[in-house]
């Protein structure tokens, strides 16, 4: 299977390249992870601190959709 034509539920980001899309600094990248429980969680490739930080493309749109459709319902 070829990286390009993975599924939509298996396609990851890292978490600069999030950072970046969003126009977001790390730390606050961290401190949204940190205050909304509903935030996806990061996939780590490794056990130390500086290993690679992933997310799952899916469930961050999942999140950005819920949060857009709050907003617009309030």
């Amino acid at each position: 299977m070829q990286l390009d034509t993975l599924p939509a539920d298996m396609r990851i980001i890292s978490k600069p390249s999030l950072c970046r899309s969003w126009d977001m600094t790390r730390s606050g990248l961290d401190k949204l992870s940190k205050n909304d429980p509903t935030f996806p969680r990061p996939i780590k490739f490794g056990q130390t601190r500086q290993a690679g930080c992933y997310f799952v493309v899916a469930e961050v749109e999942a999140w950005l959709e819920a949060k857009m459709a709050e907003r617009g319902a309030a």
